[in-house]
């Protein structure tokens, strides 16, 4: 069953970039792994990740040097990293953030075929890496999801009990109902966000614009009633799907959403039975949205 939804998704929910947008070589004398465009200057390091399928993802992690949290981005269906760059800067110097983020497999210069399973352990191994690498706490992790990349977020949120927090950006609801307004989940469903934001702890923030044509504000709204720890929604008015980031009430408001974060851990620390800080090694089941009628 679970290679049929597969199948359902990889037919209308993933266009990566032909070609990709970027390459990933190794420097000689370092041995280095070098994101083209990217100068070692910009203080950003490029892994590449096998994950539970056998793919190899490419990810890179932003570092700020006084930063708090670091935000694990998920970016949407039809984007790869290379699109990403400068939106990757603009965040960490605001934001005073690192940024950890990854191409799904097949994706950029990351291998495999993308399918909504692969995204699942593509985010499970860069978590991972997160915490073998760089030390990387779940209450010092801020999940966010954008569109698409709402699936592989909230896959990861629901079983981190201690995360910091989730920001969804132009979330959906799940994949068919981007397409048909079901009532309820189809088997065969995709990315079945739906019943797994039930599931997450932590602070959601959900941010959608008003005219959003290709997903519905109503999935934004229908998730943040559904979170259990609501964080003031941003409704971006005249907003659509692919341009939020063009709002400046984006960065006031994602700023304002650290900050409290910021405030949450000094106040409300995790309870201490919430100790044990496992890696993810299994799941039941490790830029901008299009979606196809057929």
């Amino acid at each position: 069953m679970g290679n049929v939804t597969s199948n359902v998704a990889a037919k209308f929910a993933f266009f990566p970039p032909d070609p990709a947008t970027y390459g990933v070589t190794k420097d000689d004398e370092t041995g280095k792994l070098i994101f083209s465009g990217v100068s070692p200057d910009m203080n950003m390091e490029v892994h590449q990740l096998t994950t539970k399928s056998g793919n190899k993802v490419v990810a890179t992690f932003w570092r700020h040097p006084f930063a708090r949290f670091t935000l694990l981005y998920s970016h949407g269906n039809a984007a790869d990293l290379g699109q990403m760059v400068e939106l990757f800067i603009e965040l960490r110097a605001h934001l005073r953030v690192n940024i950890m983020s990854y191409d799904y497999s097949g994706y950029g210069a990351s291998t495999g075929k993308p399918s909504e399973f692969n995204t699942y352990y593509d985010i499970e191994a860069v978590y991972n890496c997160l915490r073998s690498d760089y030390g990387i706490k779940q209450e010092e992790l801020i999940l966010y999801g954008q569109s698409v990349g709402s699936g592989p977020t909230l896959h990861m949120a629901s079983r981190l009990k201690r995360l910091r927090g989730v920001v969804l950006h132009s979330a959906i609801l799940s994949g068919i109902r981007v397409l048909y307004p079901v009532k309820m989940t189809l088997w065969f469903d995709i990315f079945k966000n739906i019943d797994k934001i039930r599931h997450v702890n932590s602070k959601v923030l959900v941010i959608h614009g008003t005219k959003d044509d290709i997903v519905d504000l109503s999935h934004g709204k229908r998730l943040w009633e559904l979170a259990k720890e609501k964080y003031d929604p941003l409704w971006v008015k005249g907003g659509g799907h692919c341009n939020l980031e063009t709002y400046p009430e984006y960065i006031k408001h994602l700023r304002k959403f650290i900050n409290a974060m910021e405030k949450l851990s000094l106040t409300n620390p995790l309870p201490k039975q919430l100790t044990n800080e496992p890696s993810v090694t299994e799941t039941k089941h490790s830029r901008c949205l299009r979606f196809r009628k057929r």
